[in-house]
């Protein structure tokens, strides 16, 4: 990766970033207000965000409301921003008000290899060894013996199983392809409480990775009692090279700073969107990098091996509670494979790209990578916003 250095930062507008039926939706948001020195719970309503901290001082006590669609649509309000004044301001400064990611006391969690497609590109890291020189090479081999054996099999079932017997057989048998079809999902914690940044913002690839890339996904957002209330879109950034190493190093693959990105808004489920809309949601990637370099891809929940609510119950139940409820990334499809620049590495990302994960009904995230030894230092954490909303009355 080359070495980091300024790159123009995206121009965002609210038009850039709102869902294509925006006027319906029942919107989310999280703003910097540097007068609160800290975050406001806010509403979008055409072209201004309404602060709604006085009715719920964090977004995850607006969703424990049942009538949490309504407050966000109705409640009187506090402050107004100018959406695109928000957008325009560089995040991370505390001088200016900037959109923060939507989800606060939410626990981040992440479902893996939930898409056959993506799962024999966790296979081929495994057995590359984290190498991107030997990708084409095992890819090759994998998907001769592998491919189509995976076609619309339902993980669990005796079908399922009939098809591990064979994998055993043939030596290639994988801990991925264990969570892709096994009865088991993969669901790990992705990021700590408040770190995860929002639209607009730099994400973070460590220095040493050399095979890395974006992981756009739908997250659900579930209150503490198991209920999905919203959704959202995410960056899952991902270093192939350190997880294909060893799954052990997930922890260092996936959770940096930085390395969590999740806007722009929680789109909340209401009779216009429901877990049906979501369960069809389409969502496409550009990533353009600073030598004019452009990648596209895209994914549908459509595809996913294991239905949206069957994440949720592997991750909430008797077995694991969330008082604050939790942000739950639904995994990608998404796995690229083109080379970018050595022939037969694929891609990695290079340091300037802008990345762009978009769906029609929930709008746009938008962000520039950057190291993560150089993105803006996480410093708000769980005590400074408990102090924070202490001195503003609102605990």
């Amino acid at each position: 990766m080359e070495t980091a250095a300024a790159h123009p930062r995206p121009v965002l507008t609210a038009d850039s970033v709102l869902p294509e039926d925006a006027g319906r939706a029942a919107l989310v948001a999280r703003v910097h207000d540097p007068e609160a020195g800290g975050p406001c719970v806010a509403a979008v309503r055409g072209a201004d965000v309404v602060d709604l901290t006085a009715v719920a001082p964090t977004v995850s006590d607006l969703l424990e409301r049942d009538d949490a669609a309504e407050v966000a649509r109705e409640a009187s309000g506090g402050r107004r921003w100018r959406l695109d004044d928000l957008l325009a301001a560089r995040p991370g400064r505390s001088d200016v008000p900037h959109l923060l990611a939507p989800v606060d006391l939410q626990v981040v969690k992440a479902a893996g290899v939930t898409f056959a497609r993506s799962l024999l590109e966790r296979v081929i890291e495994e057995r590359t060894g984290g190498d991107p020189a030997q990708a084409a090479r095992v890819r090759e081999r994998v998907v001769r013996l592998v491919g189509g054996r995976l076609d619309g099999i339902r993980p669990g079932s005796p079908e399922a199983a009939e098809v591990k017997e064979l994998l055993l057989a043939e030596g290639l048998w994988s801990q991925y392809l264990e969570v892709g079809i096994g009865p088991d999902p993969e669901v790990f914690t992705k990021a700590p409480v408040l770190s995860a940044v929002g639209t607009g913002a730099d994400i973070g690839v460590l220095r040493a990775s050399v095979w890395n890339n974006p992981e756009p996904e739908a997250v659900l957002v579930v209150d503490s009692r198991g209920r999905v209330r919203g959704a959202t879109l995410g960056n899952d950034v991902n270093l192939r090279d350190v997880e294909g190493r060893s799954a052990l190093l997930l922890s260092r693959a996936k959770d940096n700073n930085a390395s969590c990105a999740i806007g722009p808004f929680v789109r909340l489920l209401d009779d216009g969107f429901g877990i049906d809309a979501v369960r069809h949601l389409d969502i496409d990637l550009r990533v353009e990098g600073p030598d004019g370099y452009v990648l596209r891809g895209s994914s549908s929940l459509r595809e996913i091996s294991r239905d949206v609510l069957d994440l949720v119950s592997a991750t909430y139940g008797a077995h694991h509670q969330y008082p604050d409820g939790f942000a739950l990334f639904t995994g990608t499809l998404f796995a690229p494979t083109e080379d970018r620049t050595t022939p037969g590495e694929g891609f990695t990302h290079e340091y300037g790209d802008m990345v762009h994960i978009s769906s029609p009904r929930l709008g746009a995230l938008i962000n520039t990578v950057v190291p993560s030894e150089e993105a803006p230092p996480w410093t708000f954490g769980v005590g400074a916003l408990m102090r924070n909303l202490a001195r503003r009355g609102l605990l």
